[in-house]
């Protein structure tokens, strides 16, 4: 991937150290394919030659909290057209989601992943302030804070103007007790306790206190505590973790496993977790 303006004043050498924020880490699965949405957008949809300018140059795609994505390209105009960011971001909204995880920005042609531009970072932070943002590194593609991208910022709303320094806006969302990941449709059995269980495929949990979110949008999260980590074979499981996950027999939550689980075998080791939950309203 390209580095844009600042890997070559990098290479150059006239950039002798760059802030990386500290909530930057590596790009998942997701974020790559993310950035491979945002790729195929604008290699599709430009309208300029190599070198050459034109209206839309930039592709853009943003993954919502439940992980569909959306696309949009830029709109160069002098009176200051849209980057590219907003109006994925605005394709969004109109497709129904209202909580955003990630986004990125890639140039036509090659040029890889693009940070976003002043604008942009103010509207991220004001509106999805722990809303990842892909954004090139001396060390290769990172996902950083959006937050973190403006350091000590201020929060804008409509209501109030610019607000004070407000330091939840820098905490990352990851931070905190271990995260457990579930399809919303589990939302109310395990908010009524009809589910205590979980069995988990190559998806370590730990004991202790936990978070059970579900992958809704907006996304619900559960305070809950791990009490029990039992590893077994696939084979091995039995009536009563059905009955714990809400099903009836081990057989059935066999095949539900390989509904989660494609090509999950018998001889398969699982985890199989056992929660409660502490706190039923649950945020969004």
């Amino acid at each position: 991937m390209a580095w844009n303006a600042l890997g070559r004043l990098l290479t150059e050498g006239k950039v002798a150290k760059v802030y990386v924020p500290s909530s930057a880490r590596a790009l998942d699965d997701d974020e790559r394919e993310l950035v491979e949405l945002a790729r195929r957008t604008i290699d599709a949809q430009t309208d300029a030659g190599p070198d050459e300018d034109g209206i839309h140059t930039v592709g853009a795609a943003v993954m919502a909290a439940n992980y569909r994505m959306f696309a949009g390209v830029n709109l160069y105009h002098f009176t200051g057209g849209p980057c590219a960011e907003l109006v994925a971001l605005g394709a969004a909204r109109a497709q129904g989601a209202r909580q955003m995880r990630c986004i990125v920005a890639v140039g036509n042609h090659g040029r890889g992943v693009i940070g976003p531009c002043g604008r942009d970072r103010q509207v991220f932070v004001d509106y999805y302030p722990t809303m990842r943002v892909i954004v090139p590194t001396p060390a290769g593609l990172r996902s950083v804070l959006a937050a973190d991208l403006m350091p000590l910022a201020q929060q804008w709303t409509p209501e109030a103007g610019m607000n004070g320094l407000d330091p939840s806006l820098c905490q990352d969302p990851e931070a905190g007790p271990p995260i457990i990941r579930f399809n919303p449709r589990y939302l109310e059995v395990v908010r009524s306790g009809a589910k205590t269980k979980t069995t988990r495929f190559r998806d370590p949990a730990q004991l202790g206190s936990a978070r059970l979110v579900f992958e809704s949008d907006p996304e619900v999260v559960l305070s809950a505590e791990v009490t029990g980590i039992r590893h077994c074979l696939v084979s091995e499981l039995t009536n009563q973790d059905a009955q714990a996950e809400g099903l009836t027999t081990a057989a059935e939550l066999r095949e539900v496993l390989k509904g989660h689980y494609p090509g999950l075998a018998v001889s398969d080791e699982v985890d199989v977790v056992t929660f409660q939950v502490n706190d039923k309203a649950g945020a969004a």
